[in-house]
């Protein structure tokens, strides 16, 4: 998965410059920045309600980076173990959502919003504190998360005594060094941390100052064409069999349906985020072939960038029959097929938008396995 390996290598090479950031990194021995951020649980948290605990463990972490998402059942974990024994564990989503591109939720459902920190919490049964600094970033930016995840542990006085990963490797199987449960041991026991620092891997934080490149993005988005061309019974069988290794989602739809008009929208977002996954979206209107001016007008006030087809003939039954005979109803009517024509979900009417984009992210190829296995285990 190309992205992957991309923005593995450019958080490699970043946070090996540690500390030569415009957003450096907090200090070991600093005292804990002080929050009061929103959770997901629609209450404020302050750091002061934590005070009673012995150690304090803040993680910078996020929805839409794979790394992170890796590490969410970890985060768990730590939570429940370290609730059994006074120690507070609280993460918090820094990145600012209008700074990430939709192309960059490649590997995820959501983005990185309050209402999706929810979203996400809910699909995975998650309990931790999870609060969101999106909005200013006032407290990213005073403890200096470079990537997701991002772990700071403090002792008992609020000075800061680690920084860096929670382990060597997001995949479980390899992990060898259990740096963060070390370093909480140790204050536990009145011990000095054996290693206060170490780098930290994964996506890196997404600052105000990126979002100029988002801007940049949709303009660019915004500047290519929008088309539509007929399609015939023999095109729909063919698109029907999908031959080779692609994942197509076919949605049909129609200009004088309310409910596919609704979720047009969503469906371009979906095709954008994994588009350069080699996702392919193909829309096909159920349109006479006389009203291509509104159905064309329709796809550009929706910028449809996805491949557009109209029915090429009046004769909708028998086109529907083509790319399935058992389709003999309504639209909208949406099926993503993965290679030689599997049928990897179809819906007949509006579509679960969150369920859809988790069968594909279940499905597409990953370099790692465990990427994929996520999606499949909520």
């Amino acid at each position: 998965m190309r992205k992957l390996i991309t923005f593995a290598l450019t958080s490699l090479m970043s946070l090996a410059l540690h500390g030569q950031t415009s957003h450096p990194i907090l200090s070991v021995g600093s005292p804990a920045p002080n929050f009061a951020l929103p959770g997901v649980d629609g209450k404020i948290h302050k750091l002061s309600d934590y005070a009673s605990s012995p150690v304090l463990v803040v993680v910078f972490t996020c929805n839409h980076c794979p790394i992170a998402q890796m590490y969410e059942r970890r985060i768990e974990q730590l939570y429940e173990e370290g609730s059994k024994r006074g120690v507070a564990v609280v993460a918090i989503q820094g990145n600012d959502p209008k700074a990430t591109t939709i192309e960059e939720l490649d590997s995820s459902d959501i983005g990185d919003t309050l209402e999706e920190m929810k979203t996400r919490v809910q699909y995975k049964h998650l309990h931790y504190p999870y609060l969101y600094d999106g909005a200013t970033q006032s407290v990213t930016r005073a403890y200096g998360p470079q990537a997701t995840p991002h772990v700071f542990i403090f002792d008992k006085e609020r000075h800061l005594r680690y920084e860096g990963r929670m382990d060597n490797s997001y995949r479980i199987e390899m992990v060898k060094t259990q740096d963060a449960r070390n370093a909480i041991e140790a204050l536990l026991a009145n011990k000095p941390v054996p290693v206060s620092h170490t780098g930290v891997f994964g996506c890196s934080t997404k600052w105000q100052d990126k979002e100029p490149l988002r801007t940049a993005y949709e303009q660019k988005l915004e500047a290519q064409p929008v088309t539509v061309e007929p399609i015939d019974a023999q095109g729909l069988k063919k698109l029907r069999a999908n031959a080779g290794d692609n994942y197509t989602l076919v949605s049909f739809w129609a200009t004088w349906c309310g409910s596919c008009v609704a979720e047009f929208s969503d469906l371009q977002d979906t095709f954008r985020m994994y588009t350069d996954r080699g996702f392919k979206l193909v829309t096909v209107s159920a349109n006479m072939p006389d009203e291509k001016p509104g159905v064309l007008r329709l796809l550009q006030q929706k910028h449809a960038t996805s491949r557009n087809l109209l029915f090429a003939s009046d004769d909708t039954a028998a086109l529907q029959a083509a790319f399935d005979p058992k389709w003999q109803s309504a639209v909208p009517y949406t099926v993503l097929l993965g290679p030689n024509g599997k049928v990897l979900y179809s819906s007949l009417g509006s579509v679960d938008m969150l369920e859809l984009r988790r069968k594909i992210l279940a499905a597409m190829p990953s370099d790692y396995s465990g990427f994929n296995e996520y999606w499949k285990n909520p």
